[in-house]
């Protein structure tokens, strides 16, 4: 993405803010539709304990969502692209390791936030209905919308996207409406921004510490906002926080009044056993189920698309399989992933036949987000320390932070049986994908045999000119992991002079090399041997297809108008007639030798690495090479070989 794009999306506008509604707040703009429920649950109202939740909620949002990362987080940009990966690159440069670790936990537990998301959002919406039948099975009609929203995917949404700013901007209005007029009955609910009452209710109440993990509901989208900061910019989400904050305050502190005035019944006693549902006006219900199913289906777009780039940025940082990526729509930084829309349908499908109904799936919610929350902050805690903040402040922040989260994950955890365990085991499945995928490469890459080019550089030149060689292309072009241009691989030297030789009149060295930054796209141009032998080398943001096809050819043009290239057929008869050469690529794939005496543990990840290399893209495809001008070769990776074979010669 250009700069130029970047500053359009810093500027404040009016339009700005509304694009900013509908992309960045869908998943905690939606949580007043579960929060007041799942925190009354089957109880008997119960005036302190509203009063403490609602103290709870308030004070959750502002020191979580607006100090916590509106304020603090979203100044740990990348370039204005925002998220965990992002912020990983950012400290990656530091001499700790193994900070890859809350990387890949807190990226794991956002993608399994992706598949309970959906259906708690839609299935509370559409559970409105049950007001007018409340025998009503809510479960064909979600499942039928997910359908239809993971359908449609592949088209893109930018057409629909359009209405998504005016939409949300109609449902905070809603919010904020509804949360007035029941506050204009009784006002007393608003002592309830003294934090005495949510102190109270965790040190006085029973269950008051369990509160907790309801409580956590209302600021699961928190996460959800960083990620979203490069579609925005910042100042667009700072500002545009303060209308959607105070509506969604205005809304639980509405729904707070309306449950006290009902103190001493259950909400299975109300006109619905949801409180959203119960203070709207019963000519109203109608339009406001209708607004809120459109509203949820809003934050599960917003989830499925942040998914997709999460997975995007996961591949360029070696962290998942390479899978096919396409672009339905010219709308900026829009991708498509079809198997990661299919595999999160499924998972969404299966919560809603497992759950059923949205009061059962709070049960499983939180737990993962609150994770990968505490991997924000230790993230976070070596941003600040590398940007030279005040010692003092650093550790107040993060002492306080870490705090906060780890009384929500002990709190959250008590929804472990509950259906806690699903985002979890989800989310160890990522995780055992990202871990494998990275351990894998690190391994390979340890044994990757490179060799000086300036010792085969003149074998090359020779080959090229050598007449009594069939020539095998007019232009060789070798894909290699080499990161410094000065050596090449053995494989590659091997397959150009032994394996058959390929004879060619230039033989390109093409490498791909992933920065820190999130839109970079810059090439250098090494002429290693004149007329015979140039190393291209691509420097592209993580965010970036590597499109190399295209590129490379943005590269010969650029080589040819500049007069630095000739790539003219060197054929006597085409050359006369100025007829381009051919250029073939050559990409080459390795698998696992059975000639390996591997320690148990590196034989595991390499032997599930292949495995799951079966189901991802080919090298060929990763890198967006045109099949019709690609040659695979496949040699045998040997990374320990056996000890000389006790073969005996007898007469």
């Amino acid at each position: 993405m250009s700069s130029h794009h970047h500053g359009q999306l810093s500027k404040v506008t009016i339009a700005g803010l509304i694009v900013t509604l509908g992309i960045i707040y869908g998943d905690i703009g939606t949580s007043p539709l579960y929060v007041m429920s799942a925190i009354v649950g089957k109880d008997a109202i119960n005036a302190d304990v509203v009063k403490g939740a609602i103290s709870c909620i308030f004070w959750t949002l502002t020191l979580q969502t607006t100090i916590k990362y509106v304020i603090l987080t979203l100044r740990a940009d990348n370039k204005g692209e925002g998220g965990i990966f992002s912020l990983y690159t950012l400290v990656r440069r530091t001499k700790f390791k193994w900070l890859l670790v809350p990387a890949i936990v807190g990226g794991s537990a956002l993608l399994a936030d992706g598949i309970i998301t959906p259906p708690i959002s839609v299935s509370a919406a559409i559970e409105g209905l049950k007001v007018y039948s409340p025998e009503l099975n809510t479960v064909p009609i979600v499942i039928g919308i997910l359908c239809g929203l993971f359908f449609i995917q592949q088209f893109g949404t930018s057409f629909i996207g359009k209405f998504f700013g005016p939409l949300m901007m109609a449902w905070f209005l809603m919010l904020g409406i509804l949360g007035i007029s029941q506050l204009a009955g009784d006002w007393h609910i608003l002592s309830s921004l003294n934090p005495y009452y949510a102190y109270h209710l965790l040190q006085i109440h029973p269950s008051g510490y369990l509160i907790l993990g309801a409580v956590f509901l209302c600021t699961t989208g928190a996460e959800a906002l960083y990620s979203d900061l490069g579609h925005c910019g910042k100042q667009n989400i700072r500002i545009s926080w303060i209308f959607v904050k105070s509506m969604l305050v205005l809304n639980y502190f509405g729904q707070g009044a309306f449950l006290i005035a009902h103190e001493g019944k259950t909400l299975g006693s109300l006109s619905t056993s949801n409180p959203f549902y119960a203070v709207m006006p019963s000519g109203f219900l109608p339009y406001g189920i209708a607004i809120a199913t459109m509203a949820a289906i809003i934050a599960s777009q917003a989830l499925i698309s942040g998914s997709f780039s999460l997975i995007n940025e996961a591949m360029r940082l070696n962290l998942w399989p390479k899978v096919r990526v396409k672009y339905p729509s010219e709308l900026k930084g829009q991708l498509y992933i079809p198997s990661l829309n299919w595999l999160l349908l499924a998972g969404c499908i299966g919560v809603v036949l497992y759950f059923k109904e949205s009061g059962k799936m709070e049960a499983a919610y939180g737990l993962a987000i609150v994770l990968c929350m505490l991997m924000t902050t230790t993230l976070l805690n070596f941003y600040m320390h590398m940007k030279r903040y005040n010692q003092f402040f650093i550790y107040t922040i993060i002492t306080m932070y870490l705090l906060i989260e780890f009384a929500f994950l002990a709190a959250n955890l008590s929804k472990f049986t509950h259906g806690g365990w699903i985002t979890l085991l989800i989310a160890s499945m990522l995780m055992s994908v990202m871990t494998i995928w990275y351990l894998a490469k690190k391994i390979r890459a340890r044994y990757v045999d490179l060799v000086p080019l300036a010792e085969h550089q003149q074998k090359l030149v020779d080959l090229s000119n050598d007449d009594s060689i069939p020539k095998y292309a007019t232009h060789l072009v070798y894909m290699t992991g080499a990161n410094n241009p000065e050596e090449i691989e053995a494989k590659v030297i091997y397959s150009i002079l032994q394996k058959r030789p390929k004879r060619a009149d230039i033989y390109w060295f093409v490498h791909v090399d992933v920065v820190d930054e999130p839109y970079r796209m810059d090439y250098k141009v090494i002429h290693v041997a004149e007329d015979d032998i140039i190393r291209v080398d691509f420097r592209l943001g993580f965010r970036i297809a590597p499109k190399v096809n295209l590129m490379f050819r943005k590269v010969v043009e650029d080589l040819v108008k500049n007069k630095e290239v000739d790539i003219t057929s060197r054929y006597e008869s085409l050359n006369k007639n100025n007829i381009i050469g051919d250029f073939k690529f050559v990409v080459l794939e390795k698998f696992l030798s059975y000639e390996n005496e591997l320690p148990l543990f590196e034989k595991i990840i390499l032997n599930s690495y292949f495995l799951m290399k079966r189901f991802s893209l080919s090298e060929a495809k990763a890198f967006g090479l045109d099949s019709s001008s690609v040659k695979i070769e496949k040699f045998p990776m040997i990374i320990n070989p056996p000890k000389e074979v006790n073969l005996r010669r007898i007469q």
